[in-house]
């Protein structure tokens, strides 16, 4: 949940006498989400209340928005960035008659390749570093399902078969980001099962063919 702005400014003033709202700008809006991605890796929000902060935090357009977003977060120390491991996870995934978890902070490689049989994978990339401005995701289920969570403000692309988004509302807001937006690249094959990106969790279902 956001936090609900005051009534009043700090001194005690009617909101109306309040100053002009500084309009926020695109490195602010990028500055607040990586406060809220690196909240939501340290477990601070949970994935309804990232979700919700996330789409606030890029659609903004004061200061102000902004700042309502991480009030109740820990303050980011001055020029530092989100800490993530050194290491990589490799650029395969493969899981036979078994599943594949990826989430947390990770860093994702330009290519990843993922290959279930008769499983499920999850690849969580809403905490995850995007390597590369596209990264692109190698998908293989056969009669499995995989589900790929990407954060708003990532533009998805899809192709293959048996590949589809998992959303619909926020359509509008992908069309909206600039030409320069990081991009997650699907490329999927699935036989008798799914590919699906999305940018909300839900509950695993049973595999296809199990």
């Amino acid at each position: 949940m956001i936090p609900e702005q005051a009534p009043v400014t700090p001194g005690g003033e009617p909101e109306s006498r309040r100053a002009p709202a500084i309009r926020a700008s695109d490195q602010d809006r990028d500055a607040v989400a990586q406060r809220l991605q690196q909240a939501f890796a340290e477990r601070r929000l949970d994935d309804d209340e990232f979700d919700e902060r996330m789409r606030a935090a890029l659609t903004a357009k004061t200061s102000a928005d902004l700042d309502r977003l991480t009030s109740d977060l820990p303050a980011a120390p001055p020029g530092s960035t989100p800490a993530v491991p050194a290491a990589t996870p490799g650029r395969w995934a493969m899981a036979y008659k078994n599943s594949i978890r990826r989430g947390g902070r990770w860093r994702v490689p330009e290519r990843f390749n993922v290959m279930i049989y008769k499983g499920q994978g999850w690849l969580d990339l809403r905490a995850a570093e995007l390597t590369a401005p596209v990264t692109t995701v190698v998908a293989v289920a056969y009669k499995s399902r995989v589900d790929i969570l990407v954060p708003p403000g990532v533009r998805v692309e899809m192709d293959g078969f048996g590949v589809s988004k998992g959303w619909s509302a926020e359509e509008e807001l992908e069309i909206r980001l600039p030409p320069d937006a990081p991009t997650v690249h699907v490329r999927g094959t699935a036989y008798k099962g799914t590919i699906e990106a999305r940018t909300k969790p839900q509950e695993l279902r049973q595999a296809p063919g199990r």
